[in-house]
């Protein structure tokens, strides 16, 4: 990772930062249009976002590069596409497009593995799209898939 990056952690006042990153993540195919970005109030997205801080899994770090966020993972307990068990917090990663690439992705989940084991969790999970590139970085980084669908695996990382 450059060292102009750095990695802290979400401050109260930026969560609404969860939403733009939450957007940020959704994976889009090759050629696919993007989705209109009010889809991040879907119910079904709306448990990465909605009261985030408020349980005990929830942990977010951001990737900032002088101050201005350019990504983030966040990771919480709740009945996502990724949900393995009520104690088992879920990942949601992300970056600005013109960020990826460059190992910030694979510094920010380091990290947030690290903060996850130090807090005492076993495990971790993910959902990801079979397509998504960044399978192979779940992959290096521990995350073995445990089941899959049509479109995504559904991985796992031993704490």
């Amino acid at each position: 990772m450059s060292g102009r990056f750095s990695i802290r952690s979400l401050r109260p006042d930026e969560r609404g930062l969860l939403k733009v990153f939450l957007y940020e993540a959704i994976f889009i195919p090759e050629g696919a249009a993007p989705p209109q970005e009010d889809i991040v109030e879907k119910p079904e997205l709306r448990v990465y976002t909605d009261d985030f801080g408020a349980g005990h899994g929830d942990n977010c770090l951001v990737a900032v590069d002088g101050d201005k966020a350019v990504g983030a993972v966040w990771t919480r307990i709740m009945n996502d596409y990724g949900h393995i068990d009520d104690e088992t917090p879920s990942f949601a990663i992300s970056l600005y497009r013109e960020y990826r690439g460059q190992g910030i992705g694979t510094a920010l989940m380091k990290e947030m593995l690290c903060l996850l084991k130090a807090k005492g969790f076993k495990q971790a999970s993910l959902a990801v799209q079979k397509a998504n590139y960044a399978v192979r970085m779940y992959e290096k980084l521990g995350f073995h898939t445990v089941g899959e669908n049509d479109e995504e695996f559904i991985m796992v990382c031993e704490l």
